[in-house]
């Protein structure tokens, strides 16, 4: 009971002049916080009856639930597929980065690795709740090594793995545990790979399809097994064909559980897809598009050479490399940048290009009810933006955690 007392005595503050992204719609109300979590005025005047302690004037900007990133492998120098004494403080240097691009949460991601890597990185990645040091860590999200060699991209050939015939025990034994794991990336044609989907959605983690030659069949197969997720559509999968369509076509497919919404992850840099293929997936499923960064160490950094886990990447403008190669290795783009891209690309209203990066990801990880959203009682984290999308200001559990310059008093 004292959590909630204490709860109640908070100072209320009251959001003014703003423009709230809630139900789908901005609506010009004000928006409530106490106690880190949005507040129904109605409770608050009719059963209370107390009044805001604080007023803040918004200046007509829109406040739009925090951003999520579910796949980002680092930034401003830092590698998370690095092995270090102290991986901590890199995850926390980019999380207090991507403050400023208005991600409150974020999902770590590891490329394929070695196997001390895993074991030594992982275990330094807790779950954390965000706040002013940084935006708040929902779990990592491992990208290989259980995937395609024909699909691997950017991931190391050496480093590959398939399921032995203990499958799950493999996979434990490759990641040295899954305390902190939120979401999988595999291949769904390996063998044995739909008894690891099952026991991975057994656990609460999230599987995703990527990095692969699945046909349809496979990957329906894979999602009926409890797979939810796609890695940054499009990329490093067979392109679409119209008899066999394979992962791609998981977005209109017939054969999916009742009930079952299949996300999928994209990289709206404006290098990784292009406009055309942003609104056809768009189009045909927008209720399951997700904005992904894919950010790579070397966002922030400019051109040059830097590091992806195992290999060097080569930074040329706006497009990271495998050095030496022409293949594509991340993405050097922002969310924010990728939310305005992807609203100019698509043509989409505002609404839905703030959702998916924010709305989207939270039900994929069935955080709907306290993030990427704005309901009553959901936690306080929101962006600040302007008419043109760019981030004025972001909070997190109600607390100002970032602000423009020019927008400080």
């Amino acid at each position: 009971m004292r959590g909630g007392q204490d709860a109640a005595r908070a100072p209320v503050i009251q959001f003014t002049n703003c423009r709230i992204l809630r139900g789908g719609a901005l609506l010009r109300e004000d928006l409530w916080v106490r106690g880190g979590r949005i507040l129904d005025p109605e409770k608050l005047f009719f059963e209370e009856r107390r009044v805001a302690d604080e007023q803040r004037d918004c200046g007509g900007c829109i406040l739009a639930p925090g951003f999520i990133d579910v796949q980002i492998n680092g930034g401003f120098g830092v590698d998370f597929s690095q092995a270090s004494e102290d991986v901590g403080s890199g995850v926390a240097l980019v999380a207090r980065r991507i403050l400023s691009h208005g991600v409150t949460s974020f999902c770590p991601t590891l490329v394929t690795s070695p196997l001390e890597v895993y074991h030594k990185v992982l275990p330094q990645i807790p779950v954390k709740s965000g706040g002013p040091h940084g935006a708040g860590v929902l779990g990592v999200h491992l990208e290989g090594p259980f995937i395609s060699r024909e699909k691997r991209g950017a991931h190391p050939e050496a480093h590959l793995r398939s399921f032995e015939a203990d499958a799950f025990q493999d996979v434990l034994a490759t990641y040295g545990g899954l305390d902190n794991v939120r979401i999988v990336t595999l291949a769904p044609e390996l063998g044995h790979s739909h008894e690891v989907i099952r026991a991975l959605t057994a656990l609460g983690i999230c599987v995703s399809l990527g990095h692969s030659v699945a046909d349809l069949g496979t990957a329906e197969e894979a999602v009926q097994s409890g797979a939810t997720f796609i890695t940054h559509l499009f990329n490093a999968m067979l392109p679409f064909h119209h008899r066999d369509p394979g992962i791609v076509g998981l977005l209109t497919s017939d054969q999916l559980p009742t009930g079952r919404r299949i996300f999928y992850g994209m990289i709206a840099d404006g290098i990784h897809t292009n406009p055309a293929a942003l609104r056809i997936a768009h189009r045909a499923h927008p209720k399951g598009l997700v904005l992904v960064t894919d950010a790579v160490p070397a966002l922030g950094l400019g051109n040059g050479r830097h590091t992806l886990g195992q290999q060097e990447v080569e930074v040329d403008g706006l497009t990271a490399y495998v050095a030496g190669t022409n293949t594509l290795s991340g993405s050097i783009a922002p969310m924010d940048t990728c939310v305005r891209h992807f609203l100019q690309a698509t043509g989409c209203s505002v609404e839905s290009a703030l959702e998916a990066a924010s709305l989207h990801p939270a039900q994929l990880l069935g955080l709907e009810k306290r993030k990427g959203t704005l309901d009553f009682g959901a936690d306080a984290d929101f962006v600040v933006l302007d008419d043109s999308l760019h981030v004025r200001a972001t909070y997190i559990s109600g607390e100002l955690v970032w602000q423009a310059e020019e927008a400080r008093p």
